[in-house]
């Protein structure tokens, strides 16, 4: 099949963009996309070297490039219409109508999503993200009454990636307890989680998956066998239900369902920074 050039143009970081084009891109399971940022085009000549890079392009793979954009500038988005490519501007078809609905004009500054146009926002997310790695895996569970949430789970399951993602998308506090045989033999969870009831989410994982992932780290350990796995996996569920501890199963999530999920089933509530 042939590439078809894809291109994310924008005036800040293209973090917005990219977002979304990916979002987009995701409802072509069968395309063959070749994708190339550009961010921080802030200038007419930067935009007109976009426009020559995008024209190249649409040369090399004898086809028109599809470019997603979210340029505020006017006249940067008039320059790079001359492209030979099929143009999508992200802002345009919204912009205009929460003027009018909103009453107000637009800043139209670029950056705005994720630069540090709130600086309380910003710390809180960086010291929520120092709080994830400061709690991880066990660590200083005497400060876990700090935590929004305290993950739950096997080895492997997912757990810190998942903080880290909460934390730096919503600025949660976000702690995670490893299970290990101890918790499995006494069939009991420590006082320091039981503590924290009502902040404990678990995650769980089928036991194939969680055996391939522990293979690339530990090949060949019985750490990493299918039956520690597949015993890991029950006990885990085993414990979940004990104490009526609500959980998911991360083995075919992206950790950003994940946090979706558990911000929804915790009744959290913060932005999307």
């Amino acid at each position: 099949m042939r590439e078809q050039p894809i291109f994310i143009v924008s005036d800040g970081s293209g973090v917005t963009a990219e977002t979304i084009c990916h979002t987009l891109l995701s409802q072509f399971p069968a395309g063959n996309f070749n994708q190339e940022s550009l961010p921080f085009v802030d200038s007419l000549e930067k935009v007109n070297t976009a426009v020559a890079r995008v024209n190249q392009a649409s040369l090399d793979f004898g086809v028109k490039p599809l470019v997603f954009t979210t340029f505020v500038e006017e006249e940067y988005a008039v320059a790079l219409s001359q492209a030979n490519a099929e143009i999508f501007d992200l802002f345009d078809p919204f912009i205009s109508r929460m003027e009018e609905a909103l009453g107000q004009n637009s800043s139209h500054q670029s950056g705005q999503a994720h630069g540090i146009a709130n600086m309380t926002q910003y710390n809180r997310r960086m010291s929520a993200v120092n709080y994830a790695m400061h709690c991880d895996d066990g660590l200083h569970a005497q400060e876990y009454g700090n935590a929004d949430v305290i993950l739950l789970g096997v080895s492997r399951s997912g757990k810190t990636p998942t903080c880290l993602y909460l934390a730096l998308h919503f600025g949660f506090y976000v702690a995670n307890y490893p299970l290990t045989e101890d918790d499995f033999l006494q069939f009991k969870l420590p006082e320091s989680i039981l503590a924290h009831r009502d902040k404990v989410f678990g995650l769980n994982i089928e036991a194939s998956r969680l055996h391939q992932i522990r293979s690339e780290r530990r090949p060949s350990s019985q750490y990493a066998s299918l039956a520690q796995c597949q015993e890991d996996v029950t006990q885990a569920r085993n414990l979940f239900d004990r104490y009526r501890i609500g959980h998911c199963d991360s083995t075919s999530y992206s950790v950003e369902e994940l946090g979706s999920t558990i911000k929804h089933r915790m009744g959290l509530h913060s932005e999307l920074y």
